[in-house]
């Protein structure tokens, strides 16, 4: 293996604990988001004044309804998607941690998701899951970007890989079990994950992983996306209709255009 020293020491963080969190590449990239999501608020629910970007976000819920809460959610994603340069942004926040767990020609999904949990609220949860089980690829990573303080109960939930592992040799076993069902019997292995504002989270969609109630006092806010290898098999989202090639080098381009001369 040719890989530097901290590149080395990525790769074993991400295969032993199937994730790793670490500062944002790009702090510049970051705050240009956290801006047009402030933006984006403002039109949304008529602000000329306002707190602080930290107090407005973990707050939001005493500003907007829980029945309210998914229309608004919809309206902040439609306005991320259409701004110009967003994705781009996107992935320079994580891009050499990208390039050293997943490669340098990158596909990118080509739409950025978004979670906002309130606290107490049980209509926006994520039952235990990994995307694998539905079809996805499992060369796909996925960017997991916080635009507040995420921890306990207002973060996520990741099954580390040796009880995973374990969970997928056993999984015949637990069919017709429900999600909760299921959760509660790995309740006590799963790791919740601290991630700042500040920090990126990129982690295996592989292995289980979802939210409970948001028992902590502020709001959670974080998007996700995903990423994998454009050389890599696809599972069921596919290439054009999904994700987008990034970064394609010229060496591919030349040899995805060459043709043998005819005789």
């Amino acid at each position: 293996m040719f890989l530097t020293e901290s590149e080395q020491q990525i790769s074993t963080e991400y295969q032993q604990q199937g994730y790793i969190i670490r500062p944002v590449a790009d702090t510049q990239a970051l705050a240009w988001i956290r801006e047009q999501f402030i933006g984006l608020i403002e039109d949304a629910l008529g602000l000329v004044s306002h707190d602080e970007p930290d107090v407005l976000l973990n707050n939001i819920h005493e500003r907007v309804s829980v029945p309210d809460l998914n229309a608004f959610r919809l309206k902040i994603i439609r306005g991320i998607n259409s701004i110009e340069n967003f994705r781009s942004m996107y992935f320079r926040v994580a891009r050499p941690y990208l390039e050293t767990i997943v490669g340098n020609e990158l596909a990118m999904q080509l739409r950025v998701n978004l979670s906002i949990q309130f606290p107490g609220d049980d209509s926006s949860l994520l039952p235990v899951h990994a995307d694998t089980w539905s079809g996805d690829s499992p060369f796909e990573v996925v960017v997991w970007l916080p635009l507040v303080d995420c921890y306990g109960t207002k973060a996520m939930y990741l099954l580390p890989p040796e009880p995973a592992g374990e969970l997928n040799r056993e999984f015949g076993e637990r069919a017709g079990r429900s999600s909760e069902e299921l959760y509660q019997e790995i309740a006590h292995r799963v790791e919740w994950l601290k991630v700042n504002y500040g920090e990126v989270l990129i982690f295996n969609q592989g292995l289980p992983h979802g939210n409970r109630v948001n028992e902590e006092a502020e709001t959670r806010w974080s998007m996700n996306c995903r990423f994998k290898g454009v050389f890599t098999p696809y599972g069921d989202k596919k290439i054009g209709e999904f994700f987008e090639p990034i970064t394609l080098r010229a060496a591919s381009r030349a040899g995805m255009s060459y043709s043998l001369p005819s005789l």
